[in-house]
């Protein structure tokens, strides 16, 4: 019999500037496009949708 182990999805928020972003998008290019596809296209996702409200928010 096979124990199914629940894996409970903890979310946390993490601050830091566009430089440091970048770095780890660049980062992650660098690994296996098949293990990091969908963290960078999360990790896409949020930085774009931040980077329209700041720019809606200075107008």
């Amino acid at each position: 019999m096979e124990n199914k182990i629940e894996k409970k999805e903890i979310n946390i928020q993490l601050n830091i500037n566009l430089d440091d972003a970048n770095l780890i998008f660049k980062a992650l290019g660098t690994l296996p496009f098949s293990e990091v596809y969908e963290l960078i296209g999360k990790l896409n996702e949020q930085a774009n949708q931040q980077l329209q409200n700041n720019q809606i928010n200075q107008k």
